[in-house]
């Protein structure tokens, strides 16, 4: 049952598509305080779990600690931080009382969860101007579908989105592309897109390519895809303020841009240096920014990665002379750092509240709306393509979201580091994001900051292999992190390689998820209500129908510990090519994993797919697969990977383990 509250004059964000029953007064599950804000307090019982929040730090249990959603382009993600690049509002309550709470509010919102008063979660507001969506079920996993259909239907991406991609800020010219793919290729790694960051681009500008590197951009496309690869390129929020360029030109004749209080168009200096920001929240300016998508994917472009859209600002006009001065010499020297700014972030500096945007709810001071504008940059894209090619997929994917985003795009999950527990964060933050829609998700496999290592990357990858978006991504002046800079390559081999033999599955697990608004990724805690044990497990978690997955995340481990709420088949996929199969009896085990292994586990009874060998997804077979498992049946899904023919029975076929 979902019941909404509504306090003030909610701005209509349009996270929410379903349908819920409007109610009187207050909720019985909780507080609500109308003094000086909006504040919703409600008692925790000692054995509550706190789910949910999608892109937040720290477990999968969110007790114990604070969150402030307020989109923010934050380079470390360590424990202490308490605000990253997105704004998912939905946490569940689970114990002997379950409900589900969805504050739909724009701007900065904090959950003090257990962190002031451990007995006490706090959800504050600084306008009483929200709806609260109060959901009722039999546990949490029904509160999160419950959810998930008032949100709407989960993005589907193109099959080619499944394959790995390798990605690096510094890739600038074509000879850099090829030698990229040369070394995939060459090699026999696995490869099905390669990444282009800010420098692919002429002066940093959004829709344009450097000339000079790109002199036919549409001939190279062809040429990588004839190689199985795609290109995907970025697309960040600023537009470039330059006399001639014909996107700042047309922005700013149509009035398209966000303005200041005077009316003259806001700057803000990013990669490019000022910029003006497309005003998204305006259906028409939204309209027109997502066209420009069409000047690449004419260029023969099949996806996109949307950036910088929290919006992230280095600097505006407004900041002291000598402020100014010291980031524009940083920036000019090729030395800055978002980190220059130190604590002082766009918010912090009042940045936010110095422009506006014409919404379909009148004039609202960005701040007042901050977290839509990634969400809105990205619907942008998401409804151009229907224009572009109604009956075609396309790959899309963003930093900055809000609840509602999840339909038109996923989301990487930022400028991570190459730190082993990013591999445990990268984990946990799959189920959350999974609650609140975000299906197609992933990180920065080998992290982004910091110089990663060979035993690091090679068990990220080893859980990269699960995750629907399977990205090598590093920052400039890092360490060379391409699978093929490292010595014994056959293991890197091995690991892509079981990436690929697990694509049938994954695809259809995603594709049954998305059109039933499940999830792929849950905790066990879902799948198990009745096992107490399972609400404790933060770093294990249950794949689609049929397996769980533990990867290994500490630094020289030779394997880990895993608990089984049931028998499990624990499978290992050897350097050899073979598989390892042993039944484990429900409880505690220890497991040995090598560095070059990746492991699952099958749920009793169940049975999986496997393809062979393959390097791009364009080339498996999915017509002769091999069963592993428990004998049993296992229903894929399988389609085309191109084209919307999602209700056609023909997807759908039944295989059998005997």
């Amino acid at each position: 049952m979902i019941q909404k509250y509504t306090y003030g004059a909610p701005f209509p964000t349009e996270a929410v598509i379903g349908a819920s029953t409007p109610a009187q007064g207050d909720p019985a599950c909780g507080e609500i305080s109308l003094e000086d804000g909006f504040r919703f307090t409600c008692r925790l019982a000692p054995d509550d779990v706190v789910y949910g929040l999608g892109e937040a730090n720290r477990g999968l249990n969110k007790r114990g600690y604070r969150y402030v959603n307020s989109c923010t382009d934050e380079t470390t993600h360590s424990e202490s931080v308490v605000s990253l690049y997105a704004a998912h509002n939905f946490v569940v309550v689970a114990g002997k009382e379950t409900f589900g709470l969805f504050f739909d509010y724009p701007a900065r919102i904090l959950f003090d969860v257990g962190y002031t008063r451990m007995d006490t979660l706090t959800v504050a507001c600084g306008h009483a101007d929200l709806d609260l969506y109060v959901i009722t079920g039999e546990g949490p996993y029904d509160v999160v579908r419950q959810f998930r259909k008032l949100t709407g239907p989960s993005y589907i991406p193109p099959k080619f989105a499944f394959g790995f991609g390798q990605s690096r800020w510094g890739y600038k010219t074509r000879e850099d592309f090829r030698g990229v793919a040369d070394g995939y290729r060459n090699n026999n790694l696995p490869l099905d897109m390669l990444y282009m960051d800010i420098d692919y681009m002429q002066d940093y500008k959004d829709f344009t390519v450097n000339g000079e590197e790109f002199p036919d951009f549409p001939a190279f496309v062809a040429e990588m895809k004839r190689r199985g690869i795609r290109l995907i390129p970025i697309i960040d929020a600023g537009v470039k303020v330059e006399a001639g360029y014909p996107v700042y030109e047309e922005g700013v004749a149509k009035g398209y841009f966000c303005k200041r209080a005077d009316g003259s168009n806001f700057v803000a200096a990013v990669w490019p240096g000022d910029t003006h920001f497309p005003d998204v929240l305006n259906p028409e300016a939204r309209a027109w920014f997502g066209g420009k998508y069409k000047i690449l994917t004419d260029a023969g472009i099949e996806g996109f990665w949307n950036d910088m859209n929290e919006p992230s600002i280095f600097y505006t006009p407004e900041l002291t002379a000598q402020t100014r001065e010291n980031l524009e010499k940083a920036f000019q020297d090729g030395t800055y750092t978002p980190n220059m700014l130190h604590k002082q972030k766009p918010e912090a500096r009042g940045d936010y509240e110095l422009f506006y945007h014409n919404t379909i709810a009148g004039t609202k001071r960005h701040d007042e709306v901050h977290n839509l504008y990634g969400f809105n940059m990205t619907r942008a894209a998401g409804e151009a393509f229907s224009r572009i090619d109604p009956n075609r997929r396309f790959l899309l994917f963003s930093r900055s979201s809000y609840i509602g985003m999840h339909r038109y795009g996923g989301i990487w999950t930022g400028d991570n580091c190459s730190w082993w527990s990013h591999i445990l964060l990268n984990l946990q933050m799959m189920a959350s994001l999974n609650m609140c829609g975000f299906l197609y998700t992933g990180a920065d496999l080998g992290g982004f900051g910091g110089d990663t290592t060979r035993d690091l990357l090679l068990r990220w990858l080893a859980l990269g292999v699960f995750t629907p978006l399977m990205r090598n991504h590093t920052a400039l002046n890092t360490r060379n992190q391409e699978c093929y800079q490292f010595e014994d390559m056959d293991d890197f081999r091995h690991v892509l390689g079981v990436r690929y033999r697990l694509v049938p599955y994954l695809y259809s697990e995603y594709m049954k998820a998305a059109l039933n608004d499940d999830l792929i990724f849950k905790p066990l805690s879902f799948v198990y209500p009745e096992d107490k044990m399972s609400a404790q497990v933060e770093d294990q978690l249950m794949l689609g129908s049929e397996v769980m997955i533990a990867p290994v995340y500490t630094q020289n481990a030779k394997g880990r510990y895993v608990y089984l709420p049931e028998e499990m088949q624990f499978i290992k996929f050897l350097p050899c090519g073979e598989l390892r199969c042993e039944i484990l009896a429900p409880g505690h085990h220890y497991v040995e994993i090598a560095l070059n292994e990746v492991p699952l586990f099958i749920r009793k009874g169940k049975c999986i797919p496997l393809a062979g060998p393959a390097e791009t997804v364009d080339s498996l077979d999915t017509e002769h697969l091999t069963m592993v498992g428990y004998p049993g049946g296992y229903e894929l899904y399988d389609d085309d990977g191109v084209h919307k023919d999602y209700g056609n029975p023909k997807n759908y076929r039944t295989l059998r383990k005997d």
